[in-house]
């Protein structure tokens, strides 16, 4: 008899949890998609999302997933033949790499291994040795959903910067914007991309394109743009449909309202605090079972300062992973996310790995309650670990300073009055 009948637990990196709050949001009928109530919830939608990616530049709405917002910029930014330089730090920078090297891009690749974050000191490096300026832009992932590295984004600004270098800086956030700290405009970031499933807490469906002037301007002449792709519109509407490139996703559009006005109760910084309190939390239950080495389980980064606060990617070796997941999923209600790009799919070793998203709309209770589950579920099958894993994770959980009630009043998303609900 399974213990996983009640409410089931998605603890994987997207879609995250969805908010009721959110869902009975898009539980309405459908509104007048040419004029009136909707025009005002677009540009509210606008103006409320730059606030959470703390910029005051343009912005493009695509209804797509994570995937197309690559081909989104690849399509503005590039003529084809022209360069890319991708910092490789997991399984979604190499997807990004893809992408551009299909739509006639040439595309150079800096790896930096499934371990470690990108090396500005190496980036600066090869900016230098670039004295024709062929490098157009640089992109990264600021928290790769695959290794769960978090890149220093102010710090590969400066090496830019050091350089001399003319090159754009592009940002993939899918995974941490609403998650992991982020200012577009204070550390000068010139392409960044988003997308509704994770932090913002929306199902997969929208996604966002933040730019600065500056790369709007350069990047005018860029010749692999498409009628859908094409940014101009979707940053100047004259008409709603304009934000979209045709029909409003009208639902999505509710949802994502509710999703901002929850992003506003709370705070950026306490959104921040949360996270990172509870991927210490996820941390510190992994140092226990591990036991210093002594036991086959170990987070994937061994330095801190390096994890992401959105999903802590580790590995239990000898198969135990893939066993703990399905256990969970069967008899705890539970879904755990699996390894991507640590292993050859199919091989041996790829039953390794998994994940624990911490993302978006999630709790002490609900973080605890999964790592508990999964303790129970070592147990269960025998997987060899040590001991205190969920009580080293409560120690953290105690020593949280943070208040449900912390406002930054210069860059919280303020609720939109106007909107209609």
């Amino acid at each position: 008899m399974s213990l996983a009948h009640g409410r089931p637990y998605l603890a994987i990196p997207g879609p995250s949890v969805m908010p009721d709050r959110v869902l009975q949001a898009m539980h309405r009928a459908a509104p007048n998609i040419y004029e009136g109530d909707i025009e005002v919830l677009a540009a509210g939608l606008v103006r409320d999302l730059k606030k959470v990616a703390l910029t005051t530049q343009h912005l493009g709405i695509y209804i797509t997933n994570g995937h197309g917002m690559w081909e989104a910029v690849n399509s503005n930014v590039f003529s084809r033949g022209e360069t890319a330089l991708v910092l490789g730090t997991g399984r979604f920078a190499d997807g990004w790499a893809d992408f551009a090297r299909r739509m006639g891009i040439h595309v150079e690749v800096i790896d930096f291994g499934l371990r470690s974050a990108a090396d500005p000191a190496r980036l600066e490096a090869a900016l230098r040795a670039d004295t024709g300026h062929k490098i157009k832009a640089v992109f990264v992932t600021h928290m790769d959903t695959a290794t769960s590295v978090r890149n220093d984004i102010p710090a590969l600004r400066r090496a830019i910067d050091a350089a001399g270098h003319p090159a754009l800086l592009g940002v993939d956030c899918i995974a941490s914007l609403a998650c992991d700290e982020f200012r577009m405009d204070d550390w000068g970031v010139d392409i960044m991309i988003a997308a509704s499933q994770k932090g913002l807490m929306v199902p997969p469906g929208l996604g966002f394109l933040f730019v600065s002037d500056k790369a709007y301007k350069q990047c005018q002449n860029a010749d692999l743009r498409t009628p859908y792709w094409d940014w101009e519109a979707r940053f100047f509407p004259d008409y709603v449909y304009q934000y979209f490139c045709g029909t409003s996703p009208t639902h999505h559009m509710f949802g994502l309202r509710e999703s901002l006005d929850m992003i506003a109760e709370e705070g950026l910084p306490a959104i921040w605090a949360r996270h990172a309190t509870l991927s210490r939390a996820v941390w510190a239950a992994f140092e226990a079972w591990g036991d210093h080495g002594r036991y086959d389980i170990a987070l994937n980064l061994a330095d801190p300062a390096v994890r992401s606060h959105s999903v802590t990617a580790a590995r239990i070796g000898n198969g135990q992973a893939q066993r703990l997941r399905g256990w969970l999923e069967a008899e705890a209600g539970v879904t755990l996310g699996i390894g991507l790009g640590m292993a050859e799919p199919g091989t041996k070793e790829a039953d390794d790995f998994l994940r624990v998203a911490h993302m978006g709309h999630v709790n002490a209770h609900m973080t605890l309650g999964a790592l508990g589950a999964m303790e129970a579920g070592m147990h269960a099958l025998g997987i060899a670990h040590g001991a205190g894993g969920l009580g080293a994770a409560a120690q953290v959980i105690a020593q949280h300073k943070g208040s449900a009630h912390t406002k930054m009043q210069d860059t919280s998303v303020p609720k939109a009055a106007d909107v209609p609900v």
